[in-house]
């Protein structure tokens, strides 16, 4: 007799989300355990090696305890577990809107199409630029969204050049720059996106302002 399928929980846990389209809005995050990436400004590294293994019924139902309408699967890196591909297709199943949060390292092909991929390109300054799998980006459907973390003028340029390459205001719903906490001044960020006119949304980190530089939510 098979097991029930697993995954390796870090947390589950309700809060505001602190980005992308839907941020302000109460949701059910589900953060995996394990990350291949070790990007300079992590603030989410506790998610490593910590966490509990769950069935995929226990993690369905301890979200479905919130009656979420917005669910995030974040990490860490989710798609590092192949599970993960199980586990977000029986949370569409729930109703709710299911985002992703991924490096963009692991392959996204054939995930449920009802999946809102929220994808990182890893900027030079992260020092996980490398690791990026280009190829996923002709995976990207039009809800899908792609996010920049910004540290330095060489990233913006890096970035910019990116959304020129693919086209990426026009693949997908939303393209994201969003400053590094740490390094990069929000205000020099926001005046070379109104130099550029550049067609972009700026992000803060809404939950890093409520709860402080090493909140990861």
């Amino acid at each position: 007799m098979e097991s029930a399928p697993t995954l390796r929980i870090n947390e589950i846990f309700f809060s505001l989300q602190g980005e992308t389209r839907t941020v302000g809005l109460p949701t059910v995050f589900v953060r995996l355990t394990g990350c291949p990436l070790r990007c300079d400004y992590c603030d989410t590294d506790y998610a490593f090696h910590e966490g509990n293994v769950m069935s995929l019924l226990a993690i369905q139902e301890k979200v479905s305890s919130y009656k979420p309408r917005f669910v995030t699967v974040t990490g860490g890196e989710p798609l590092a577990q192949p599970n993960c591909r199980d586990l977000l297709r029986q949370l569409c199943d729930t109703g709710a809107e299911v985002s992703l949060e991924t490096s963009g390292a692991m392959p996204i092909a054939n995930l449920d199409p009802r999946v809102v991929i929220v994808m990182d390109l890893k900027t030079p300054g992260s020092n996980e630029c490398d690791r990026n799998l280009e190829s996923n980006i002709a995976q990207l459907k039009p809800h899908d969204q792609v996010k920049f973390v910004i540290c330095d003028r060489r990233d913006y340029e890096w970035a910019k050049a990116k959304c020129d390459q693919y086209d990426l205001r026009h693949r997908v719903s939303e393209v994201l720059f969003s400053p590094c906490f740490s390094t990069m001044s929000y205000r020099q960020l926001a005046e070379w996106i109104l130099q550029d006119r550049l067609q972009v949304r700026m992000q803060l980190q809404l939950h890093k302002h409520i709860w402080g530089e090493e909140s990861g939510h």
